[in-house]
């Protein structure tokens, strides 16, 4: 399996950012919205690559990606932001694109 063409990236992003989102006193903010799903989505294009990957390799990719909030005020890592939930949504649609491709 090669990096992903633009087309299938776009796909990915697309499921992501209409499915997964971020947590902020019980507000849910889709990463669409936030756009963050075409950042995330390039930066998971690795473990599709791999092949087998786990729970903890998603949550590595999540931790390096910083969220600036309150207008630069503060900064967090995207892992902090997605509840439990999500995060295992996020592997199961890792897991279908992937047996898709």
């Amino acid at each position: 399996m090669s990096v992903l063409d633009t087309k299938t990236l776009e796909k990915l992003a697309s499921e992501i950012g209409e499915n997964i989102y971020i947590d902020i006193a019980k507000w849910h903010l889709y990463l669409a919205n936030a756009h963050l799903h075409t950042q995330l989505a390039e930066q998971l294009c690795p473990l599709l690559d791999q092949g087998d990957f786990s729970e903890s390799d998603v949550q590595q990719v999540l931790q390096k990606i910083s969220v600036t909030l309150g207008g630069g005020k503060q900064t967090t890592s995207l892992v902090n932001l997605i509840p439990n939930t999500g995060l295992q949504d996020l592997v199961k649609i890792l897991k279908d694109f992937q047996e898709d491709l």
